[in-house]
């Protein structure tokens, strides 16, 4: 009883400030439990600022592999509870500046979420939110009937209660199927204050076009994964900042772009089949170019992308930072060199070699197509230089013949390059469950890590050199 009291003493000496910073820092469930630990805690998490309740920390099982729905529903229960819980409005003093919610789309549970957050809007006590629509199913399992029957759900719940989707600053959608809905209306023409938009497995159908004209709209990142559309017309995003595209089922290049002033960032990441037809970053990038940050993701699989150089130099005009990832390992890098021609504003070069245990020899799943190496003739001129270039990060290097060659190369084009980087490969999930020891090529030793050094410098260059596992 003393050492409760002795605690509950130290517990009164912090301010609330400090206390709401750590309660800030755990999920709602947790921050609930917290009430129980000394009355100095019992009334802070109504005053917390910002919300964040997320269905599966109310899950008995939530790291499992396959959760059932009735565990789900439980879930939904307790969501509520909590949610009806932080939002009372006799319990707070103070307005909530944001809530994020995640949540599984279970319809009556849905209903008392969306009333008690529209109350909380209409009331003043709510001034914006984010929303996670959340399914475990995987993308491929889901039938064409389930993707239609979420879409009218949503559909149902956004209707039923639209102060929710005016109060939107954010919303993330999975598995929806819009082709008997307009999906342009639902997600851009009423959603007034939505900054932040990603869908996973949602489109009008399979190789459907989706054009995005919204030149009212306040989107400042959109994010599009695993979607079947054949194409994406960008046609008007005045304010789209963070643009992320991973894989599309196209064969030629996935989008088009038309006044979209504000994008600085963007995003390609897509593992290419033998079909994919390469194309053009000069003829995808038309009109685009305030480009600083620019992502090329090819998940180990056959380039996708034809390099060029002089055409562009104009879309590539403000480029600051390049990383160029998912090269299979056995591939040619130099061709890499030729943005540096194209884009003499990069400071920032980061290069990701790809070579997973999971993926190679029996272990490389059948319907994967043989990988092939482009055969590209590139003419690069050998005085070209990229003076702003200053650091260079090499991931998944493995002291390979062609690896140094290349950051050579790069170190005579750069002659105020000052670092490089260079990290061990991330093996996944995936190459562990295979249990197959394979041994790093990395160099972890000192006398390794020397080497490295003296080889790259070859007796001309002076960057300092980081090694990271």
């Amino acid at each position: 009883m003393l050492q409760q009291l002795d605690e509950e003493d130290r517990l009164g000496t912090l301010t609330d400030d400090i206390l709401l910073s750590i309660l800030g820092r755990v999920s709602s469930r947790m921050a609930a439990r917290t009430t129980v630990l000394s009355t100095r805690w019992t009334h802070l998490p109504w005053l917390l600022p910002e919300l964040s309740i997320n269905v599966k920390d109310f899950l008995s099982a939530p790291c499992a592999d396959h959760i059932k729905a009735n565990d789900m529903e439980q879930a939904m229960a307790s969501l509520t509870k909590a949610t009806r819980s932080l939002l009372d409005k006799q319990e707070r003093e103070f307005s909530i500046s944001s809530l994020h919610l995640n949540l599984y789309l279970i319809s009556n549970f849905l209903c008392e979420v969306g009333q008690l957050i529209g109350d909380a809007i209409d009331s003043g006590l709510l001034k914006d939110s984010d929303l996670t629509i959340l399914d475990e199913m995987e993308a491929l399992d889901c039938s064409e009937e389930e993707l239609q029957q979420r879409a009218q759900d949503i559909d149902a719940f956004f209707t039923a209660y639209p102060s929710v989707f005016l109060c939107l600053t954010k919303l993330s959608l999975k598995n929806i199927g819009f082709d008997k809905l307009d999906m342009h209306h639902v997600l851009f023409d009423s959603c007034k204050q939505l900054k932040h938009l990603t869908l996973y497995h949602c489109d009008t159908g399979s190789f459907s076009l989706f054009k995005i004209d919204a030149p009212g709209s306040k989107l400042r990142v959109l994010e599009i994964e695993s979607c079947r559309f054949l194409r994406i017309d960008l046609v008007c995003l005045p304010k789209l900042e963070k643009f992320l595209c991973r894989t599309w089922v196209s064969q030629v290049a996935p989008l088009t772009f038309g006044f979209v002033p504000s994008l600085g960032e963007l995003v390609l990441s897509n593992p290419s089949d033998c079909d994919q037809r390469l194309f053009r970053l000069s003829e995808l990038l038309h009109g685009v170019t305030g480009i600083h940050t620019l992502t090329l993701d090819f998940q180990g699989e056959t380039l996708w992308l034809q390099p060029e150089m002089k055409e562009l130099r104009i879309t590539f005009n403000q480029l600051r930072k390049l990383s160029v990832c998912g090269i299979f390992v056995e591939f040619d890098i130099s061709w890499t060199t030729a943005f540096l021609v194209a884009a003499r504003s990069i400071e920032m070069l980061h290069i990701e070699v790809w070579e997973h245990t999971c993926d190679v020899g029996e272990a490389r799943p059948d319907i994967f197509h043989d990988r092939r190496n482009p055969q590209w003739e590139m003419h690069v001129d050998s005085i070209s230089e990229n003076m702003l270039l200053k650091e260079l990060e090499f991931a998944g290097f493995k002291s390979l013949e062609q690896q140094f060659a290349f950051i050579r190369s790069i170190l005579e084009r750069s002659p105020n390059l000052q670092k490089i980087v260079l990290r061990d490969e991330e093996q996944c999930d995936d190459c562990d469950a295979l249990k197959v020891p394979r041994p790093s090529r990395f160099p972890r030793k000192k006398d390794e890590q020397e080497m490295v050094v003296k080889r790259i410098r070859d007796g001309m260059f002076s960057p300092e050199i980081y090694f990271y596992e």
